[in-house]
């Protein structure tokens, strides 16, 4: 098993150069035999509060048709996030795109002080996915900070825990020191995406990273380089590869 996290640096409020650098790096994945991809959280439009509905997505967006058409190409699956909106409802979301066409929703459960006046949790959208018969489930920013959610992740059986963000320098070592305890007492593979750069006019920490099952940290990106942190998975032992633009 392959995976990547996407280390990416947005541009506010422009989808057709953030998708274009979702591209890039699926392709790029794609070479390198990865089997699943993760972006950090509202990557397709950069993180946003005030103007989210504007950017939204809707759950069979065509904007969304050329990741698909990458995910077939690549035998990849790829997770990228948006505002995502239904009838009625906007959500802090993230696209699941498998390689036959077929997508599935992941929402926020758990909303960060703020988010509640743009943004709706839901715990009606949360896939879990396999692959090469590892389980794998999703979490978005901030639920990385209620326990209940790796929580919940673990009595599904979940061996992977992908955790797309977006953390502030400040906030990183938190993030390091919650999905490093999850790792270890849920005993599950925790891969992370961050952003570097900025996003919403504030930094992120970057330093996307990988712990195994045991809580040792496998590998980290900087807080500053865009690319690829790849982990491959050989015999229960993982080697990383560090790709940066």
């Amino acid at each position: 098993m392959i995976l990547a996290a996407a280390q990416t640096k947005p541009k506010r409020g422009d989808i057709d150069f953030n998708l274009e650098d979702h591209y890039r790096l699926i392709k790029i994945a794609g070479q390198k035999g990865v089997h699943l991809i993760a972006f950090p959280e509202l990557s397709i439009t950069g993180y946003e509060r005030e103007n989210a509905a504007e950017l939204a997505f809707t759950k069979d967006d065509p904007r969304i048709d050329t990741l698909k058409e990458l995910a077939a190409a690549y035998n990849i699956i790829i997770v990228a996030g948006a505002p995502i909106q239904t009838e009625t409802e906007l959500f802090i979301g993230e696209f699941v795109i498998f390689p036959d066409h077929s997508v599935s929703i992941y929402t926020k459960q758990f909303l960060h002080e703020g988010e509640d006046e743009f943004f709706q949790p839901s715990f009606d959208y949360n896939p879990t996915v396999s692959l090469e018969n590892q389980k794998i489930a999703f979490a978005i920013c901030a639920d990385i900070d209620n326990p209940l959610h790796p929580e919940n992740a673990s009595k599904k059986e979940t061996s992977i825990y992908i955790a797309s963000i977006f953390f502030s320098p400040n906030g990183i070592p938190n993030a390091y020191r919650n999905l490093q305890n999850y790792a270890q007492k849920h005993q599950m593979h925790v891969l992370m995406s961050n952003f570097s750069g900025e996003s919403w006019g504030s930094p992120s920490a970057g330093k996307s990273a990988f712990w195994n099952n045991k809580g040792e940290l496998v590998a980290q990106m900087n807080d500053s380089d865009s690319g690829l942190l790849v982990l491959e998975n050989k015999n229960d032992n993982w080697t990383s590869e560090i790709i940066v633009d």
